[in-house]
């Protein structure tokens, strides 16, 4: 166990998991286990290595949402958006799934509530199992979703009146429902979750890791932009894709007929 039960591995493919792992808890976030979390991902980011992420829980939970008991025991004045994470810059705290330069798979299991379910959001694809639920529940307890991913992904992801159906109701979004509109890419058996996960994975690591960091970029940052600034940012991507080692290897893997052997650069 690493601290604060989070844990992370990337292995010889390039496959990096973050595992949220606090069984008796049915794996609820402390701040502590939080701030864990981040320098998680901040250290994947980071790695050369790694190519592709899964984050996921421990089997039977994906994350109950934040701990309680560990919210009462916390001054107001650290809590959301007064905490330290915001005076010291809301854009590095943002959503650091999202930001993440790399594809990011969600292995949903077991229920994703509250802040679990802001986590789903913040992923690129989600696969979840047939016993996987997920509510933004925050209404319950007097509050708006609390990384703000439920109030401005969550729409884009599957529209306005879904999304704040879901905020108005705190209801579970089910496996079948989610897949129907669109927010999971697959449902799976519990047993074969990682096994999905990992096979999804893979199809990413046949393509180029520099295209794909600004692929992922120009996506989410494309919900903030209007059309003639996306246009800006794409074709500055695309011409440092055209001078990138991986468009060469690209070309010359096409050319040779055989694998291309990409190197991010």
């Amino acid at each position: 166990m690493t601290a604060h039960h989070i844990r992370q591995e990337v292995d010889d493919e390039g496959i990096a998991t973050i595992t949220i792992d606090r069984r008796e808890k049915r794996n609820a976030m402390t701040y502590a286990m939080l701030g864990a979390f981040n320098a998680a991902i901040a250290a994947i980011g980071a790695d050369p290595k790694a190519r592709v992420v899964i984050v996921t829980g421990a089997p039977g939970s994906f994350c109950a949402g934040t701990d309680l008991s560990d919210l009462q025991d916390t001054p107001q004045a650290s809590r959301g958006a007064g905490g330290p994470a915001a005076r010291r810059g809301a854009e590095a705290q943002t959503w650091p799934l999202l930001r993440l330069p790399k594809p990011v798979i969600g292995a949903i299991d077991g229920a994703a509530m509250g802040m679990g379910a802001e986590f789903t959001s913040q992923c690129d694809v989600r696969i979840m199992s047939t016993r996987s639920r997920i509510a933004w529940n925050f209404g319950q307890r007097g509050l708006v979703p609390d990384t703000g991913a439920g109030s401005w992904l969550l729409p884009r992801l599957i529209g306005p009146q879904r999304a704040l159906r879901l905020l108005y109701s705190a209801a579970f979004l089910e496996p079948e429902e989610a897949l129907r509109i669109g927010y999971a890419h697959q449902v799976v058996e519990p047993e074969a979750l990682q096994d999905a996960a990992r096979a999804e994975a893979r199809l990413y690591l046949k393509t180029s890791p520099f295209a794909a960091a600004r692929a992922k970029e120009l996506v989410w940052r494309g919900l903030e932009r209007d059309v003639a600034e996306h246009m800006r940012h794409h074709l500055a991507a695309m011409a440092e894709c055209f001078a990138s080692d991986d468009h060469k290897e690209g070309v010359a893997s096409f050319l040779e007929r055989r694998p291309a052997v990409f190197t991010g650069r």
